[in-house]
């Protein structure tokens, strides 16, 4: 098999794809902007295109320019990562016009999957639990919803996600400014101002399954992940297993992900999303992400499968060289999202020059990252610098080595979260494993975790 991929998107996953592709001796062009011309990613892979300007509307998101630089670097493959084009049915369906392989789910998938109210009414149909929820046209009808629902309810963007055009509410006098609000976000960030409302759990844990499918039928689940440390809906720490299921709603959960992948004769990677009430011991469907996800290493951690090789082997035709009873889980990972941001003022963007970079080094450590010393961060982008990824026999051990990596995590130039990491992973709710998705938002409203 020869391939030569094109690697459409920026920092650590663009190194993380190029070292995968190595791996299995695949060329690889880059598509940069003009500010990322000097990064980590742009040394490592084969060769370098520059796709536009800064910003990532005139780069990372011009489709067009895009395929056009695939094309012109004799490319037959285009891997999307994740962010900016991965999620795009036009986008895959150029790439398929043009003769390309787009790395990731039929464009059929992409659409059923890009609307949150389409596929809700997949997951009923196939019997797998949703929260209470539904859309409406009007306010009067919105209201009338609400009551059913009850509060406190979210307002969530039907065609998006990352907390934009997300709302929280908690009483009906909040209701018709939280729905124009958000439909209005919903509308800037997505260009569809659909929104739908949903019943708000208290107490939950944000915990999903990762699948993966070939194009001959086959489909496994590789266990699930959690991610309930969140910030404004954003993931900050993630780990697997999820140490709070009980063995019963553990095998439920991986059944529901393989009943929505089997529905949608699913190719390629994806993650089934889920919020498990911890009191009621429910789940709740929430969405499906098409794509690979941040925090993959931590599945790769426990079952010792590089998860981008079968993604991009999968996409090229090939089957997949395990089945379902080849798949263990073996200890306990944590990954910790290391970011450009300062604590002390609400998670605030901080780029700049990354004067010192020095990360831990020792046994059953990880660090995905495109930084560098003497990296200029630039301020075009998202926060994220690296993830930092620690496995141990056990949570509490893989806890452990966490919080030793961090201490010996020396940054300087930048703010950082790692501070934040720290207190997070020595906090005792943490270690009880007792977070759910609003503890978080509630210990930096209160002063920072102790």
């Amino acid at each position: 098999m020869s391939s030569r991929i094109f690697v459409a998107n920026r920092g650590e996953i663009a190194v993380r794809i190029i070292e995968a592709c190595d791996r299995l001796g695949f060329d690889t062009v880059l598509g940069v902007s003009s500010a990322d011309r000097t990064t980590l990613a742009a040394r490592r892979a084969g060769r370098i295109v520059t796709v536009g300007g800064p910003r990532a509307t005139d780069s990372y998101l011009d489709a067009d320019a895009i395929v056009h630089a695939a094309l012109s670097t004799g490319c037959t493959a285009v891997h999307p990562g994740y962010g900016f084009l991965s999620e795009r049915p036009a986008f895959a369906r150029l790439c398929a016009d043009n003769g390309l392989t787009f790395i990731g789910p039929q464009p059929e998938a992409l659409e059923a999957l890009g609307d949150k109210l389409s596929a809700r009414a997949l997951a009923e149909s196939v019997d797998v639990p949703v929260s209470a929820g539904g859309t409406a046209d009007t306010l009067e009808e919105v209201t009338r919803l609400a009551e059913s629902i009850g509060y406190p309810l979210l307002i969530k963007a039907a065609h998006g996600g990352g907390g934009r055009g997300m709302k929280r509410v908690g009483h009906a006098a909040e209701l018709a400014d939280a729905w124009r609000v958000a439909s209005a976000e919903a509308a800037a960030s997505f260009g569809d101002g659909t929104v739908f409302l949903e019943r708000y759990v208290e107490d939950a844990k944000h915990v999903e399954v990762q699948i993966l499918g070939d194009r001959h039928g086959h489909r496994v689940h590789l266990g699930e992940r959690e991610c309930s440390v969140q910030y404004r809906y954003q993931k900050v720490v993630e780990e697997s297993p999820c140490a709070a299921l009980p063995e019963a709603s553990r095998a439920l959960l991986h059944a529901a992900a393989l009943k929505i992948a089997d529905a949608l004769d699913y190719v390629g990677l994806g993650t089934v999303e889920f919020l498990y009430d911890v009191d009621r011991d429910r789940l709740a469907f929430l969405e499906v992400n098409p794509r690979l996800q941040v925090e993959h290493p931590v599945t790769e951690a426990v079952t010792g499968i590089d998860l981008v090789r079968e993604q991009i082997l999968v996409a090229l035709g090939e089957p997949l060289s395990f089945t379902q009873s080849d798949i263990t889980v073996a200890g306990h990972a944590v990954e910790c999202r290391i970011t450009a941001q300062d604590p002390t003022r609400g998670l605030a963007p901080s780029p700049g020059h990354v004067e010192r970079w020095r990360p831990p080094v020792g046994g059953g450590i990880r660090l995905d990252s495109h930084i560098y010393e003497g990296y200029r961060f630039p301020p075009f982008y998202d926060a994220l610098m690296g993830k930092l990824i620690t496995w141990g026999q056990s949570r509490s051990a893989a806890i452990t080595r966490m919080r030793q990596a961090l201490d010996g995590f020396e940054i300087g130039g930048v703010t950082t979260s790692l501070p934040l990491l720290s207190r997070i992973t020595a906090h005792p709710d943490y270690l009880a494993n007792s977070v759910t998705t609003r503890w978080l938002e509630h210990t930096l409203e209160e002063g920072q975790p102790r």
